[in-house]
């Protein structure tokens, strides 16, 4: 590998956390605190909680197998075969698309609040987003990430702007509420936090960027689970921060599930000055665009692999290695994306993509116990094994029930439908169906 290819630790790191801190923050941060009140926080640290152990079984996983561009369904691929691999990789890469939906949305919001005009052009502001960004993709791998790098940065500064500005209201100012952080009934209980955590999964999804390019890591495939590790550990202190600066400066009855822009709704609420409620509108685009831009990239590689290994047509192998790009796979990428912007409320669409991560971090799970029980050599083993697997599987399927009615039928159906595709590919083939005997 060329040495002008590879990427540093700190801009693996910066495009792990792009994709982790935008619309779960910027947009969903007021959904949750709707559904769960102080509670939030909680759910913030459970599922943050999870996030790390996923983490950890990733960055293993990502050493035992570094040249893979598929991350999760790589590592499913290669250890359960086509089958489970296929359907895998495909809700991989749908929940990856609908991310970039949803995020971009999020833009298209924020942007509307800016500009003063209704947020039903949301929308229409996030489809030249997606495509300006799909070009941003389409120069290259390592250009994408330097950029990526340097939003991460603004963004971040922007936040911890807004955390000062909640402190001093707060302690400065002597506005401190303890009824800000009180539970109402109705988001007491653990229905309410099992519910804000669906939208807290979405927001902790994106670290799986980083494994779709172990091997361009600078340090190898070591430095790239570091640098998931860190990106979850890092977004999760500043989501908690931030959920508690955004309960110092109103009660969470002033949050709806429906609220695009809760940030700005808090400075509004406590009458900030215009120039800190336009700072963190740009930080908010910023932000934004940053995790729709790691997100493509993600998607993208994920397709191409698809493609790679027969599991889709040869269209989408084509593959530039000057700028370590797939071209067909962001533009495909792009459209599908696109496409689902029209599918109806926020929350929703972050509720399938939930879903499809929730799937894939169960199946990552499966597949580290699968390599370590053939002993499988990695230079990054996970800590507490097999304890932290067990863990990470109970956690899931206990996320996984408590998840909306709508997302769970949709995400069924869709698992059916991979099924039934998969088997009519297998017999227009003509290849043989593997037989085996589960039990003497």
């Amino acid at each position: 590998m060329n040495k002008s290819s590879t990427i540093s630790l700190s801009v693996a790191t910066a495009v792990g956390l792009g994709a982790i801190i935008g619309a779960g923050i910027f947009v969903l941060s007021g959904s949750t605190i709707a559904l769960a009140g102080s509670d939030a926080i909680i759910a913030f640290i459970a599922v943050g909680f999870v996030a790390v152990l996923i983490a950890l079984q990733i960055g293993e996983l990502g050493t035992i197998m570094p040249n893979v561009q598929g991350a999760s369904y790589s590592f499913v691929y290669n250890a359960f075969g086509s089958e489970l691999g296929f359907i895998t990789g495909i809700i991989f890469y749908i929940s990856s698309v609908v991310a970039i939906s949803a995020i971009s949305l999020g833009f298209g919001a924020y942007l509307s609040s800016l500009l003063g005009i209704s947020q039903s052009f949301s929308m229409y502001l996030a489809i030249p987003l997606i495509a300006l960004l799909a070009v941003m993709n389409l120069i290259g791998l390592k250009k994408a990430a330097k950029a990526d790098f340097f939003l991460v940065i603004i963004k971040i500064a922007v936040l911890f702007v807004f955390v000062a500005f909640a402190l001093y209201i707060a302690f400065v100012l002597g506005k401190f509420n303890p009824a800000n952080f009180v539970v109402s009934a109705s988001q007491s209980g653990i229905g309410p936090i099992a519910a804000a955590s669906i939208a807290i999964v979405f927001a902790y999804s994106g670290f799986q960027t980083i494994s779709t390019f172990t091997s361009r890591v600078k340090g190898g495939p070591n430095a790239a689970a570091k640098a998931i590790l860190l990106s979850v550990l890092l977004s999760l202190a500043v989501y908690v921060l931030i959920v508690i600066s955004m309960m110092l400066l109103v009660p969470s009855s002033v949050y709806k599930v429906s609220t695009a822009d809760p940030i700005s709704l808090a400075l509004t609420s406590v009458s900030a000055p215009y120039a800190l409620e336009l700072l963190v509108g740009i930080g908010a685009l910023i932000a934004t665009i940053s995790a729709s831009l790691a997100m493509i990239l993600r998607a993208s590689r994920i397709v191409y692999q698809l493609g790679k290994d027969g599991l889709l047509p040869k269209l989408l192998r084509k593959y530039n290695p000057k700028r370590d790009v797939s071209p067909n796979g962001v533009i495909v990428t792009t459209a599908i994306a696109i496409a689902f912007l029209f599918s109806g409320n926020i929350y929703i669409i972050a509720a399938i993509s939930a879903f499809g991560t929730l799937f894939v971090y169960l199946m990552s799970s499966f597949a580290l116990v699968h390599f370590r029980r053939i002993h499988k050599k990695s230079s990054f083993r996970s800590p507490f094994y097999p304890y932290i697997s067990i863990i990470s599987i109970l956690a899931i399927l206990a996320f996984i029930a408590g998840m909306p009615a709508e997302s769970l039928i949709i995400n069924t159906i869709f698992i059916i439908s991979l099924l039934l595709i998969y088997y009519f590919f297998m017999e227009y083939k003509h290849k043989k169906i593997v037989k085996i005997r589960l039990f003497r």
